[in-house]
């Protein structure tokens, strides 16, 4: 994957807002949720690995939230407040030069029971994304999609 660099002098806080640019973006994070959702469509999440690092995003995000409650719908005015950003920023800087695309914008439901759609799915840096999703996959919350898209399957046949 290459990665390309920021011009000299480019001031993010003052650029412009090229329209073409924020499709692509929502176009990439779109696919990347469809691309997940046929994932767990056809492998248990249980069973699923999302990076060669689950095991420690999953230990750090419990050592860093010990609140956090992965079949809880999550709070997004919370999430998104300032000490919950500061919270947040400090767990992903630590993946910055591990994980690929570390803070690239993803889409997140907002519960485990849910499917996306407008109303349950929330933008969030893929840091985020990864280390909700690995837990939620490992307490088996994510599994209901597998066994009902094999339910589907079997009432095709």
């Amino acid at each position: 994957m290459s990665v390309q660099q920021v011009p000299a002098g480019f001031d993010a806080e003052n650029a412009d807002n090229f329209e073409e640019i924020e499709k692509q973006f929502a176009v990439k994070a779109v696919q990347q949720m469809a691309t997940y959702w046929a994932i767990l469509e056809k492998v248990k999440g249980s069973t699923l690995r999302l990076t060669k690092l689950d095991d420690e995003i999953y230990e750090h995000l419990k050592t860093d939230f010990p609140e956090f409650d992965p079949a809880a719908t999550i709070d997004e005015d919370e999430m998104k407040s300032k000490s919950g950003k500061e919270r947040w920023r400090n767990f992903m800087m630590k993946y910055e030069k591990k994980v690929d695309d570390y803070n690239f914008g993803t889409m997140l439901r907002s519960n485990p029971k849910w499917e996306y759609g407008e109303k349950e799915t929330i933008f969030v840096p893929r840091m985020q994304f990864y280390a909700i999703e690995i837990a939620r996959n490992r307490l088996g919350l994510n599994d209901w999609i597998y066994e009902q898209a094999q339910k589907e399957k079997e009432a095709k046949k």
